[in-house]
This record gives C-alpha cells, structure tokens and sequence, in this order.
C-alpha cells in the first residue's frame, strides 16, 4: 500500500530512519547548491554590470535564461524520472549543472553568460521532479511536511548564502574567483551520493500502480489548481529571488556591502519560516488533522501574509521597507513549505515525477517573465519598482485563486479508476 493511499495513522507520530535521514540530508544539500549556483548571479549583479556594460534590460533577460532552460526542459525531466532510476537521473542533472557554474567563471561577454545560464537551468530542471519521486515513495504523508519543508529551506537559504557569503567572498577575490571555486567544490556531493543511496531503492513499501498519462493528469481539476498555484506563487518568489539585491542597490540606495549582508535577510527568514512551517504541518497531521485543511491553511495564510511586501515598495524609510519585505518573505516560507507535499499526496508515487513536471513549467514561466518584465519597468522608469511589487502581489491572488479556490480536496488521486 502507497504512502498517498494508506489510512493515516493518526496520532501516531512516525519518526524518519536513519537510511530517511541520510538521503534527505543529501536532498538539502543539493537544492542548497543548486539554489547558490541559481542566484550566483545576482549576487555578482553588480560586477557584471561594470564589467560588461549590462543595463537593467539586459540584466533582466540574463536572469530570465536561466528559466528558459529551466522550464523548457522540465517536461522531459518529469518523463525522465517516471522511466529511468531517478537516483542516477538527479546525478547527471547535477553534474551538468556544476559544469555550468564553473565554466561561467570563465565567460567572455553577455551571449556567453546565457548560453550558460540556458545550460544551468537545463540541468536544474530535474531537481524538483526528482524529489517529489523520492519522497513520495519513501517518506510517509506525516513525514512529507517536514522533509518538504528541509528541502524548501534549503532552496531559501541557498540564495541568501550566494548573497551574503558569496557576495563579500566577491568583494576579496573577485567574482570569476567564486564561481571556479563553487563549481570546483560542488562536485564533492556525488561522491556520498553515489556511495550512499542504493540503486532504485524505495524505503518505504508500496503497491505495483499504474502510471498515469501527461493526458490523464491535465484531466484532473486539482493538478490545474497546482499549475495555478505554483505560477502565481513562484512569480512573486522569483522576482525577490533576482531583482531583490538590485532593488536595494538602485531603488534604496544601498552600498554593495549592505546589498549583501541587509538583503539577504529576507532570504534567511523565508529559510527558517519554511522549515518551521513544514515541522508545524507534521505535527497537526500527526495529531489527527485533516491533512487537506493543514496544507491548504498554510497555502493560503502564506499567500495572504506575503502580499505585505506591496506596501515595502511604497513606503519612504529603506528599514520599513526592509522589515515588510522579511514579513513578506515569512508568509512566501509558510506557503511554500507544503506546496510539494500538497502535490505529492493527490499524485502519489507513480505520478510524482510527470506531475511535478508538468506543475514545475507551469510555475517557471515567471522565472521567464517576472526578471524581464521588471528589468524593462526599472529601465524605462528611471529606477522605480512600484510597478513591478504591484504586478508581484496580483499574482500572489492569482497562486490564492489556484490553491484554495480550484482544488476541491487535498486528497490522493485513485488512477486505476
């Protein structure tokens, strides 16, 4: 019996083996590498900026390539590890990321940079479809908050170390310096990967299901509700995510030493909200409640705390804003710590893979969009970010209409019938 389509054992707290552990552990430390490759470049916004002549349009498409491979290839990805060892897949998807970041180190001019950042994105792309497979089937739905969550946190905190840490490593040793150093040191992952997580492995028991068509889960009213959901959210994550350093610098005048250390705060809060949240969720299930009410209730009082970050734009003092933002960022961490485990308790298993796929292009589109778009408002604005926290919020009650209002239930998806 599946971990999606077993009772739940209420009231009964189910804790994670040592062989849960060790593979989770590794998960974090992936998407915390990915996540510090993936925001290497606005980190290094600055010196990119003097040392290629970019102006915030270009900066804006330099950030968006990176979606363009991310989301083109995510279809595949989730095909990818539905057929093959999804072990091996998340490997070789690692490996050509890391190659990515270290020969960017290494690059001669903007065309280049997206060539490369077209590149990374491409091996990002079977991240999220290979953990949601994982922890689908080998993590229970009362363990699937937190380990969600840890994973969620590890995509936070990895911005804010390639802001913080890597900004001021920047400040010494120059920019190229860092990406041959993190690309050179991010290898060593493999080597326990490899080592410690066996072939194929499953480590919880689960039935032989059937599994069901890209066709088959678009017929389902929920995974629109996902795809709604992640698109909204992700645009408003995606926007902080790269324009954040650049809205400090140009819109609140702040030098490139407090760019790195006063903005990567917001970063760090929505890491610890998540993986608060995530604990917080398992323990209301374990406690017997209804595991549809706890994931969409963190959903939506995410969704809602967050769209404070609008009044940050309008305010005039640089620290209120700086504050709001935190709290905006407090509410992105509390929705997003049960957005995977949402998915993964309707698809089960032998969907996880095609649907996180599916739902990932969906909610990557704004990668492609939110940079851009924001990118040509601050140039043709003279540096103003109003319009573009305003188009921020609207999709924050675009992902609200997508969660709370499509989805009829949290519940797991019976394919065989």
């Amino acid at each position: 019996m599946s971990p999606s389509t077993s009772p739940a054992r209420h009231g009964v707290k189910i804790p994670l083996t040592r062989a849960q552990w060790v593979i989770l552990i590794l998960l974090v430390l992936s998407i915390t590498i990915n996540y510090i490759d993936r925001g290497a470049v606005s980190a290094a916004e600055k010196y990119l900026h003097d040392e290629f002549s970019l102006d915030a349009e270009q900066q804006g498409w330099l950030f968006s390539a990176f979606f363009v491979g991310y989301a083109g290839f995510m279809l595949v990805a989730g095909w990818l590890v539905d057929r093959f060892d999804v072990n091996r897949i998340l490997a070789v998807g690692f490996m050509i990321w890391t190659m990515a970041i270290l020969l960017t180190g290494a690059a001669s001019g903007f065309a280049m940079l997206l060539v490369l950042r077209l590149v990374l994105g491409i091996g990002e792309s079977v991240a999220y479809p290979s953990y949601s497979k994982i922890l689908a089937g080998s993590y229970h739905e009362q363990q699937r908050g937190f380990a969600n969550a840890a994973i969620d946190a590890g995509s936070k905190l990895g911005p804010a170390l390639s802001l913080l840490v890597g900004g001021l490593l920047m400040e010494r040793v120059g920019w190229r310096t860092f990406f041959y150093a993190m690309g050179a040191l991010s290898f060593l992952w493999m080597i326990p990967w490899f080592i410690m997580v066996p072939r194929g492995e499953r480590l919880i028991p689960t039935a032989v299901g059937r599994v069901p068509t890209m066709l088959e889960i678009c017929r389902k009213r929920a995974a629109w509700g996902t795809f709604l959901g992640l698109f909204g959210g992700n645009y408003a994550w995606y926007f902080l995510l790269t324009w954040l350093p650049g809205y400090f610098r140009i819109a609140r005048h702040y030098s490139q030493h407090d760019v790195h250390i006063f903005g990567s705060l917001p970063l760090w809060v929505t890491g610890i909200s998540t993986l608060c949240s995530g604990l917080a969720s398992d323990r209301l299930i374990a406690r017997g409640w209804n595991p549809s009410k706890v994931r969409k209730g963190f959903l939506a009082t995410g969704l809602l705390t967050a769209t404070i970050m609008l009044p940050a734009a309008m305010v005039e003092n640089s620290t209120v804003s700086l504050v709001l933002i935190c709290i905006a960022s407090m509410g992105i961490g509390i929705e997003s710590s049960n957005v995977w485990a949402t998915t993964q308790r309707m698809a089960g298993p032998w969907a996880s893979g095609r649907w996180t796929g599916m739902q990932n292009l969906a909610g990557n589109i704004p990668g492609i969009i939110a940079p851009a778009f924001t990118g040509w408002v601050v140039k043709i604005s003279g540096g103003n970010f109003y319009a573009a926290f305003v188009a921020a919020t609207a999709m924050l009650g675009v992902a609200f209409i997508g969660y709370i209002l499509v989805i009829p239930s949290v519940e797991p998806i019976d394919w065989e019938a």
